[in-house]
């Protein structure tokens, strides 16, 4: 059983904060995905972890070991990059018994442990291939399987998908989460893209400028997101700006500045506050006359212009307009509108988050 423990990490690169006062735990098994834009200090934390970067201050754990001033090779991590870095000039095999042989373990234990991993990843065909014989996918199973053979307590993975095509990457998401799940091992994983946290991830932790701004479940992040910058990160959302004017049982009224009041759910808000409506396209509900009935009162019925309409497969894409502000839309292809014709559409209160600035 292993956990990771990070308390009060500061790492900074000149006078900017790379790490800013960082504390997080990672219970045993489960699988933390560290998710932000460029620049946040995901992959500075990662390393940080690993040992490749020393922390200015703050204590590394796992289980009850301090590893802060351990070298990397001593901590028990094990570590999947961008670029596979795998040994051109071995073969599967030999890439995933190269670790074992420099620990030198018994040559049974070592053909058992690489065929072990190799069935992990789905890939024992393959022990006898060179690198250059692999698909950019199956390179990326075998980089994992190399780093899962080494029994770590802690594994380390740092946008291993970012090289591979949009197809394949979509697979990839779900092979890393049915590998975590047959493996258990505790796992950190850094990526920038929304989707595939949302796909593999146990918790999701958002980091912005070396801070954790929200961290939990995918759904629960993404459905109550703690401010603006979390609900613009996660998904395709826009934002309406309005003042707090009253309540009204669980929702609150906000109006906006063309004087239209839209219902939400607004946590921690007060009357009078600057705030703004998250909202989601799959949240937006065209509405056709026969459809106002019981449930859909007439607040947040809008009537609305359309700006913009983009095909874009199985669904399509429009931009909304009334008055000072635009929303984002999606409906069903057979339901197909055009641009410049007025729509009517229901915003749910339950599922409008009210954001403080």
């Amino acid at each position: 059983m292993s956990n990771l423990k990070l308390i009060s990490i500061l790492k900074k690169y000149g006078k900017v904060k790379a790490i800013d006062n960082l504390n997080l735990e990672v219970q045993d098994g489960e699988l933390v995905t560290l998710l932000g834009p460029s620049g946040c200090g995901k992959t500075t934390t990662l390393r940080t972890i690993s040992g490749f970067l020393a922390p200015d201050s703050g204590d590394i754990y796992i289980n009850d070991r301090r590893i802060t001033d351990i070298p990397p090779e001593r901590r028990g991590i094990g570590l999947v990059f961008q670029n596979y870095a795998l040994w051109p000039h071995m073969t599967v095999f030999q890439n995933l018994a190269f670790g074992l042989q420099m620990r030198k373990l018994p040559k049974d234990e070592i053909k058992r442990r690489v065929k072990q991993r190799l069935e992990t990843v789905r890939l024992e065909e393959y022990e006898n291939r060179y690198p250059r014989e692999l698909s950019g996918g199956q390179q990326q199973r075998v980089a994992l399987a190399r780093a899962l053979v080494l029994e770590p307590d802690i594994l380390l993975l740092d946008e291993p998908l970012s090289n591979l095509d949009a197809l394949l990457r979509e697979k990839m998401r779900f092979e890393i989460a049915r590998i975590h799940k047959e493996s258990g091992v505790t796992t950190v994983y850094v990526t920038h893209d929304q989707t595939e946290a949302m796909v593999i991830s146990d918790r999701i932790i958002i980091l912005n400028k070396g801070r954790i701004m929200q961290q939990g479940k995918p759904e629960d992040i993404y459905e109550n997101p703690a401010n603006k910058f979390v609900a613009s990160f996660m998904g395709n959302t826009s934002f309406i700006n309005g003042t707090v004017v009253g309540f009204n049982g669980k929702y609150t009224l906000v109006k906006t500045g063309d004087g239209l009041t839209i219902y939400g759910i607004g946590r921690k808000v007060k009357k009078g506050e600057n705030v703004v409506i998250a909202v989601r396209p799959e949240n937006v509900q065209f509405v056709l006359p026969p459809d106002i009935r019981g449930g859909m009162k007439s607040n947040n019925l809008f009537s609305m212009e359309i700006e913009r309409e983009t095909y874009i497969g199985e669904v399509v894409d429009y931009q909304l307009r009334i008055k000072s502000w635009s929303i984002r839309a999606k409906s069903a292809v057979s339901n197909k509108m055009t641009k410049g014709e007025t729509v009517k559409i229901y915003l749910d209160p339950d599922k409008m988050p009210i954001l403080s600035e």
